[in-house]
């Protein structure tokens, strides 16, 4: 049976919000996921909006909310990182949705990724459940200890506190497997490759390297990461987190960050 999560009233409708892009399969990943908050909130509103390249975007979905009669909502951005979009686009969303008329209070959560220096066990949970699965399938059980080296596969940014954040995740995912070696990699913005984390990995000794995506869907940018851990050796790759269910438990866990935004405020006043 799934657990259903109660969140209070007060927090209103719940609009996701995820980058968005051009590949179909994005889309239906990002589906993925908000069908897995719907199953365990099913007494409210769960809506999916994208901040680029496909609809709807979040201001549509707030105007279209309170025209239906909804007097708050909470934005969660589906994001791993407080990088460009959620310092920038996630506020110009809402300031977007302000110039063409909404009135209603929206309350914004923290990403998904870590937040004050803690990475979530839902997230890690998440990404072992991805690792675990692909262990299983190429013949490699990583929770007992197959794998000797894991390789955590980021899109990449030139924000250099994004990617303390994702150094925490690695440290964190290390830890959860018991000490495995983890070492970052990103598709591009910033080094090391994909090749170059399992080669490092490699070179200290390890045998059986995993790759697990710190990517919400598939796209470009995580084909280009996972093929170069592939062309070094890497055995496993795990797939996207996608619908994980520890994701969509995390999902709901921000609610209880959310706050409305300093820009909100100070426009209400």
């Amino acid at each position: 049976m799934t657990p259903r999560l109660w969140l209070p009233s007060a927090a209103g409708p719940l609009v996701l919000v995820a980058h968005g892009s051009r590949d179909p399969r994005a889309a239906r990943a990002n589906e993925a996921l908000a069908a897995a908050v719907r199953r365990l909130h099913p007494r409210g509103q769960v809506r999916l909006s994208f901040l680029d390249h496909t609809g709807p975007r979040p201001a549509e979905t707030l105007l279209a909310l309170e025209e239906s009669g909804e007097r708050r909502a909470t934005l969660v951005p589906l994001l791993l990182t407080s990088a460009y979009h959620g310092r920038v686009d996630i506020p110009a969303a809402l300031m977007d949705a302000r110039a063409a008329g909404l009135r209603m209070p929206v309350s914004v959560s923290d990403v998904l990724g870590p937040v004050g220096g803690q990475t979530s066990a839902l997230l890690l949970a998440a990404l072992r459940r991805r690792l675990d699965a692909a262990s299983a399938a190429a013949g490699v059980w990583s929770s007992a200890g197959p794998l000797d080296g894991v390789v955590l596969a980021a899109a990449g940014t030139r924000d250099a506190t994004a990617r303390e954040t994702v150094s925490a995740v690695a440290a964190s995912l290390s830890t959860a497997l018991g000490g495995v070696p983890c070492q970052v990699a990103y598709a591009s913005a910033a080094a090391p490759t994909g090749a170059e984390a399992v080669a490092a990995l490699r070179d200290a000794g390890a045998r059986r390297v995993g790759v697990a995506s710190y990517f919400l869907a598939p796209g470009l940018l995580h084909e280009a990461v996972v093929t170069a851990a592939r062309s070094a050796g890497a055995a496993v790759v795990a797939e996207p987190l996608g619908g994980a269910p520890e994701l969509a438990r995390l999902v709901l866990a921000r609610t209880a960050t959310a706050r409305e935004p300093v820009c909100d405020l100070v426009k209400a006043a």
